[in-house]
């Protein structure tokens, strides 16, 4: 039953299709929300299209946590070109920040970093993150 209401797995029997739907929908939306509490930026450079944007990107993925949530999401935008100015500013400073690999739990960086993405670009030296440059807007 979980996986059918959080990764898209089959219905099973004797549930009723109508209400497993509407639990599946009010909680992709509660994981909408707590995505974009934990990327505000991306979720307002989305604005309208956040909801549309997110439900389309999780609809049948299982949540990994909303900051893995939201970095998948970003990275995702960014490789089709869709991640605006703000997200990109936001990716590229956790990016900066902290190793992902897409697998396991984020990591903070040790050595100095650089990270790019929109037209952003942010450093980490000695664990400061700093935006360097704006992303094109």
């Amino acid at each position: 039953m979980v996986a059918a209401l959080v990764a898209g797995g089959e219905l099973p029997s004797g549930f009723a299709a109508g209400p497993m739907a509407a639990a599946r929908l009010a909680l992709l939306r509660k994981r909408a929300g707590e995505v974009a509490r934990q990327w505000p930026r991306l979720a307002a450079g989305l604005g309208d299209a956040w909801w549309d944007t997110f439900h389309e990107w999780a609809d049948g993925r299982p949540g990994s946590g909303s900051l893995r949530d939201g970095w998948d999401l970003a990275r995702a935008l960014r490789d089709r070109g869709g991640l605006p100015a703000l997200g990109a500013e936001e990716l590229v400073e956790r990016e900066a920040a902290g190793r992902y690999d897409g697998r396991t739990p984020p990591r903070p960086r040790r050595l100095p970093a650089v990270a790019r993405a929109g037209g952003a670009v942010a450093v980490q030296v000695a664990g400061r993150v700093r935006l360097v440059r704006a992303a094109r807007r």
